[in-house]
């Protein structure tokens, strides 16, 4: 078998290793043409197939059997096949049945973004946004839990969980035991503890990390800032109980949260402990690395200027440059 399989999705040939999927080719390809993924996670394994919203559709099967796939398949569970041909973003009927995945993530969710901690960063705004109707078709009552404390530093609100797994994941595969998970089934199924029982294990605090949406909620930040007024620093500390590399989340000195560093598809590069996310929130424990490299296209980064950018309207009214000058200067000390 050659150690190498000929893939092209949306017509950009790549070549990968075999058993890679289709989800993991397009990401080293990157950009645009990447599906979307709410509930696959690279660094648990089994995570996947749950949300569909990383369906595409095979046009070609492989060069021996050149048969496209009869329907659309979940990118993050279908492997690479030499030959194979993937549309994404360049097949209506990909888009079209992404714009129906979303409506369905949507049909309990509630409208509570001004309020959610998780807004700014969460995946399923950037969905809803792109892929997303105008109005729902949805006439029935949703579904509706009550808030609860799942820990003393972590709070459940199931109205905003997609059922993604992520979090069963996470307490099976780096924690010491599990006493959360999916309780009954169909509409009924829920993310909850054994009759209320508390999650307090050193690495509990991972399952807000991996949540995509506002559903598992840091209680030492809830309300505290709006995350596009805080500012993502880069810090480690030596830890004897996991890599200590974090990231620092600024408004003025005070460190607000601490979470795990994640990459450009919003996952976790390595879990942090209980210990620097909760208890670590003052400058003089990390050592510094500097600012957190901020995509332009997030809204983290609309208060954060590299530098001052003038166009010749500014640069020959005095009056519009000073204020500028002064406007950056507040949005620094932020």
């Amino acid at each position: 078998m050659s150690d190498i399989v000929k893939v092209s999705i949306d017509g950009i040939p790549v070549e990968v290793a075999p058993g890679t999927t289709i989800l993991n080719a397009a990401r080293q390809i990157g950009g645009d043409i990447v599906p979307p993924a709410m509930c696959y996670y690279s660094k648990l394994e089994g995570s996947g197939g749950k949300c569909r919203t990383c369906l595409v559709k095979v046009s070609k099967g492989s060069e021996k059997d050149p048969r496209p796939m009869p329907k659309l398949v979940a990118s993050c569970r279908t492997t690479v096949m030499d030959g194979m041909e993937v549309q994404n973003i360049t097949s209506a009927e990909v888009i079209e049945a992404r714009k129906g995945i979303v409506e369905i993530l949507l049909l309990n969710h509630p409208l509570d973004c001004p309020v959610c901690d998780q807004a700014g960063e969460c995946s399923l705004q950037d969905l809803a946004y792109e892929h997303g109707a105008a109005k729902t078709r949805y006439e029935f009552e949703r579904r509706k839990f009550e808030r609860i404390d799942i820990g003393d530093k972590i709070q459940l609100h199931m109205t905003r969980c997609i059922l993604c797994y992520r979090c069963v994941f996470v307490a099976d595969q780096i924690t010491d035991h599990r006493i959360h998970g999916i309780l009954n089934r169909g509409d009924h199924s829920e993310i909850s503890t054994y009759i209320h029982k508390a999650v307090d294990n050193d690495f509990s605090g991972n399952v807000i990390d991996v949540c995509p949406v506002g559903a598992l909620t840091d209680k030492t930040f809830r309300f505290k800032n709006r995350v596009w007024f805080t500012k993502p620093v880069e810090a480690h500390r030596d830890c004897d109980k996991c890599c200590g590399k974090v990231t620092l989340w600024y408004k003025g000195e005070d460190v607000l949260r601490v979470t795990g560093r994640k990459d450009v598809y919003g996952e976790v590069e390595e879990f942090i402990c209980n210990t620097c996310r909760f208890e670590k929130k003052r400058t003089d424990d990390w050592v510094i690395e500097g600012p957190r490299n901020v995509s332009n296209t997030s809204v983290i980064s609309s208060n954060h200027y590299g530098s001052l950018h003038q166009p010749p309207v500014i640069k020959k009214n005095l009056a519009l440059q000073e204020s500028n000058k002064e406007q950056l200067e507040r949005y620094t000390r932020l």
